[in-house]
């Protein structure tokens, strides 16, 4: 038996059960990368399908070992006019 020939004699709710459990670990992970704004992971995550594995290393792993090293970014202030007086 191939594996392509396995996988088409899946039934149907093997399939739906699958896609119930990648996508929220999907959609999770996706958000965090997106609010970290790192664009290498959210590409990763979107790009491979790895049944939630990726996505929950990402998730409780990867995504707190980049917090300790980003810094903080600086906050720029705002230029006051200054009204001359004629």
């Amino acid at each position: 038996m191939t594996f392509a020939t396995f996988i088409t004699n899946l039934p149907l709710w093997v399939f739906l059960l699958l896609m119930l459990w990648t996508v929220p670990w999907k959609g999770v992970a996706l958000w965090k990368s997106a609010r970290k704004r790192s664009v290498v992971w959210f590409t990763v995550l979107l790009i491979t399908n790895t049944l939630g594995i990726l996505e929950i290393l990402y998730i409780f792993i990867f995504s707190k070992c980049s917090e300790k090293k980003t810094v903080p970014a600086k906050t720029t202030r705002t230029k006051r006019r200054v009204k001359s007086r004629k």
